[in-house]
């Protein structure tokens, strides 16, 4: 499960993919969670567009008003769950991030690590939509992210993020067979543990 990311300047990071930013300004997010309204990438006829959406489906179909928002998808299951399987063939959008965090169990205690891309790198994270909502697409995780979590997010090259977003492909196939890039880890202060807390100081290393 993944539910705590960075993000900042998200404009400026993707002015050479998007053709446009709706409703989207540069700013500095170092605790983007569920339920908040967050930078994706669109496709359209007419080329790319950033824009917020509000990260947590409520499926259409259901009727019930505490139906919990769906935050992540499973890649393994996302072709046969009643919830993802239109989304993922119709629907498909791409998140930003700097990097994402996810905590270690050890004991009693849940210590929080920070990851990024090993080259440093913007984040390109497969999700899906439905109307103004998104979730991101999950996998179990490769091996090092493994000694912290046993899942991580869908991570797409640059290169593969038109392919993932033209829906004329089977996007789970995708998903599978691309090359992911590499991820470092480093362990952070416990200060991310609350949602409220928002500064570049979440992010730095515990020597």
């Amino acid at each position: 499960m993944c539910g705590r990311y960075v993000i900042t300047n998200a404009v400026s990071k993707t002015k050479g993919i998007v053709k446009a930013a709706i409703n989207v300004k540069d700013n500095e997010n170092y605790n983007a969670h569920p339920y908040q309204d967050l930078p994706v990438i669109k496709k359209y006829t007419n080329g790319y567009t950033l824009e917020n959406l509000k990260w947590g489906i409520i499926p259409s179909w259901s009727k019930k008003k505490e139906f919990r928002p769906l935050i992540n998808a499973r890649l393994e299951t996302i072709d046969e769950k009643v919830s993802f399987k239109k989304l993922i063939k119709l629907t498909r959008c791409v998140v930003i991030a700097d990097g994402f965090y996810e905590w270690k169990h050890y004991e009693n205690n849940k210590i929080p690590y920070y990851f990024l891309r090993e080259d440093k790198k913007l984040m390109f994270i497969a999700g899906i939509f439905e109307k103004d909502q998104f979730c991101l697409i999950t996998e179990e995780a490769s091996k090092n992210v493994s000694e912290i979590h046993q899942r991580q997010p869908v991570l797409l090259n640059e290169k593969n993020v038109n392919r993932y977003l033209n829906i004329e492909l089977n996007g789970s196939d995708l998903l599978k067979e691309c090359k992911k890039p590499n991820l470092n880890f480093y362990q952070i202060s416990k200060d991310v543990n609350k949602p409220t807390n928002n500064s570049l100081s979440l992010i730095q290393k515990i020597k």
